[in-house]
Parts: structure tokens; C-alpha cells; sequence
């Protein structure tokens, strides 16, 4: 990335998920571009590992992080309540926290369904609508992180599935509600990305490397994505670079989407 086109100096970035994964590695990116950042997880002691890593290359502004629960209303309300307390407004939200759970139609309980659908649907649902307001007065932008399972269909994650095609429909939607207003809804959808979010869901070591030696065959560039790699995605459809760019659902996932199922 060329650093004179390429920053978000100036810009103001609530990334929820900034613990691991996607979620850290953008929570890095932005900073090492310019941004001032306030990161959001479950795990304390993570979310200061990210902290810590952002620091190296932040430009005068420390992170400020924000332990919570996107479940939890309360805890939403007060991430945006410290991010206008500090930084005086918001530009960008990044909706990267979510969940997986493993199962069919048959096997997936209503309490892994609820789980599911609570995280990766109604936790962005509330804090989009919290932060719109402030969007709306700077013209800023969201992106949500979404996946290959909202726009192709996959056995095996049925409710992960559904909430990432709801996930679509809520970036699709809310771009056209918020355009009149100058903000930006666009999504990312990655394929498998190494991470530790399938392990989270129950997968052994055994059967998550199996997983991945998989994508060499399922993904046609013949590999698994990195989590920096769709943090690039991320931080570009925040920039300026992608002003006239809303309703986007941006894949990241080595051809996935465009491949017969195998």
C-alpha cells in the first residue's frame, strides 16, 4: 500500500472482535495507517495483547480499550458512550466480533441457533443503530465482516449460514437507508481464514487440520486466507480510496465464491 494514498489519518475506528483474528490484525492495520482506535473483546487479557501490538505503531494516540460484551446491551452503550467521551466522534465502525457453531438441521440446538444469531446478527444490529447517529454527522462508513456462508450455502453450519446471509441483508439494506446521509455500509466476506474461531467451536486440532489441508481443493488459489489479508479489504473500503463504495460485499476467499461446490 502506498502510505500517500493509502491512510485513514484523522479517522476515529470502534473495531469490535479486536482480540484475535480479523478483528486484531485491522485494529493493527488502522493504526499503523494513522487511525485512532478503540478496540473491543471479551478477553481482557487479549484485547491488551492487541493494544499492546497497535502501539508500536500508533502516531501519538494510544488505543483505548474497551473490555465488553456485544451481547450486552449495557456493554454496547458504553462502547460508544467512551469512543465519543474520548475521541469526540466516530468515522468508522468495524463489526468483526462473531461466533461459529457446528451443526445441521438435525444436530443444531435453538441454544447454539440463539448464540449464533445474538452475536452475528443482533449485537451489529444494536450497535449500528448507537452509532449511526455519529456517523451520520462526520459521513463515515461500517463494515461488517461477514462471510462466503452468507452468499453461498454450505452443510454442516447451517445457523452460521443464516446469520451471515442476514448479516448481508442488514449491510444491503442499511447502505441504502444511510446513502442519502453520506455513510457507507459495505461488507467483507471472507473464506476460511486461519484463525482460531473454528477450534472455538469444538473442532480438534486433528480435524482442523484436515479442514485446512481441504482448501487446497475447495478455494482456487489453493490455500486458506490470513487474517491480515482481509484486514487490507477492510481498512480499503474504510479509506477514502472507496468513497464511492457502499452496499459492497467484498470476498475474500481465494475464488471461493465463485467455484462449484466439491
Amino acid at each position: 500500500m502506498a502510505s500517500n494514498i493509502f491512510h485513514l489519518t484523522g479517522k476515529v475506528a470502534l473495531i469490535t472482535g479486536a482480540g484475535s483474528g480479523i478483528g486484531a490484525e485491522t485494529a493493527i492495520l488502522f493504526s499503523k495507517l494513522g487511525a485512532s482506535i478503540a478496540i473491543v473483546g471479551r478477553n481482557e487479557k487479549n484485547l491488551q495483547s492487541t493494544k499492546e501490538k497497535c502501539i508500536v505503531h500508533c502516531k501519538g494516540v494510544e488505543p483505548l480499550m474497551i473490555p465488553g460484551d456485544v451481547t450486552n446491551e449495557k456493554d454496547c452503550k458504553n462502547m460508544v458512550e467512551t469512543v465519543i467521551g474520548n475521541f469526540k466522534k466516530l468515522d468508522i465502525l468495524v463489526n468483526s466480533a462473531g461466533v461459529l457453531e457446528m451443526g445441521s438441521i438435525e444436530t443444531t440446538t435453538l441454544l447454539q441457533y440463539d448464540n449464533v444469531m445474538n452475536v452475528n446478527v443482533r449485537a451489529i444490529y444494536h450497535l449500528t443503530m448507537l452509532c449511526v447517529p455519529h456517523l451520520k454527522k462526520v459521513k463515515g462508513n461500517i463494515v461488517n465482516v461477514s462471510s462466503v456462508c452468507g452468499t453461498r450455502s454450505f452443510p454442516g453450519v447451517l445457523a452460521y449460514c443464516v446469520s451471515k446471509s442476514a448479516l448481508d441483508q442488514l449491510t444491503s439494506c442499511t447502505a441504502l437507508e444511510l446513502a442519502p446521509h453520506g455513510v457507507r455500509v459495505n461488507a467483507v466476506n471472507p473464506g476460511v481464514i486461519v484463525t482460531e474461531l473454528h477450534k472455538r467451536s469444538g473442532s480438534s486440532d486433528e480435524e482442523y487440520k484436515a479442514f485446512i489441508e481441504k482448501t487446497k481443493l475447495t478455494h482456487p488459489l489453493g490455500r486458506p486466507g490470513t487474517p491480515d489479508e482481509v484486514a487490507n479489504a477492510i481498512a480499503y473500503l474504510a479509506s477514502d480510496l472507496a468513497l464511492n463504495i457502499t452496499g459492497e460485499h467484498l470476498h475474500v476467499d481465494g475464488g471461493r465464491h465463485a467455484a462449484c461446490p466439491r
